[in-house]
């Protein structure tokens, strides 16, 4: 049986929540907007966790029937992409700068920020195929200020690419550390070391580890996030700047 053909596939494709809301709205009048229900979703998600944010919680967090969220979404999918898009359109969308690092280095930190103050945006990057009209923006925004470096498309979202990396690197340690000392019941990552202090005393204790029990004995930033967030990213794009020789 012959393959469909590239039409046949595309007409096949479910439609995106972005692509059904530019649709007009049927009668009767709606009740609620995206807003108002990405809104609610990150409270819930932002107090409870994002397991918490289901349909029938977040309808009555909403004041409506369960099933009357189903005019608007099509279920919890949707309505994590609402969540995250209105995360970046509120706290992280790239202000353009004079220049490519400042626009980079700009962006990074308001990512970061974001994800700390909403820590389930960690498990939202892949579930959302990050095609949201802000995320979408956010890119846009940062592959326009390299169009002038002399890189190819695919070179501009490579480094792109990198930077967004890292930043999602670093900012899931971050979260998982402090998902690690709330379940310890502890506050501060000194308290957290103590309570595993045996365990790093004997891999010291083996002497096979010089470099890094030079760097447990030395070390006088270990709890700085801020300072090894900057540090990393000025690398990041150290490196950028010394492959384009600029």
């Amino acid at each position: 049986m012959a393959g469909k053909s590239a039409d046949e596939v595309a007409g096949d494709a479910v439609e995106s929540i972005w692509q059904r809301m530019e649709r007009p709205a049927r009668p009767p009048r709606a009740a609620l907007t995206h807003a108002q229900i990405a809104a609610a979703a990150v409270e819930i998600a932002d107090a409870e966790g994002l397991d918490a944010v289901s349909m029938r919680h977040l309808a009555e967090r909403l004041g409506v029937a369960t099933m009357g969220l189903y005019r608007y979404v099509r279920g919890k999918d949707d309505v994590i992409e609402l969540m995250l898009d209105a995360v970046i359109a509120e706290e992280a969308l790239v202000e353009p700068a004079a220049d490519w690092r400042t626009t980079l280095r700009e962006a990074a930190r308001g990512l970061r920020r974001a994800v700390l103050r909403h820590p389930w945006m960690v498990r939202t990057t892949a579930r959302s195929g990050q095609l949201t009209p802000h995320l979408v923006a956010r890119a846009d925004r940062l592959l326009a200020s390299l169009e002038d470096l002399g890189l190819d498309a695919d070179g501009r979202m490579a480094v792109v690419g990198t930077v967004s990396a890292y930043v999602n690197g670093t900012v899931a340690v971050d979260v998982g550390l402090a998902e690690l000392m709330r379940r310890e019941g502890v506050t501060r990552a000194d308290e957290l070391r103590g309570l595993y202090s045996s365990h790093l005393r004997w891999l010291l204790e083996s002497g096979r580890y010089p470099a890094f029990e030079r760097y447990i004995r030395e070390g006088v930033r270990k709890d700085d996030g801020e300072w090894q967030f900057e540090l990393g990213l000025e690398c990041v794009l150290d490196g950028v700047a010394a492959r384009l020789g600029i």
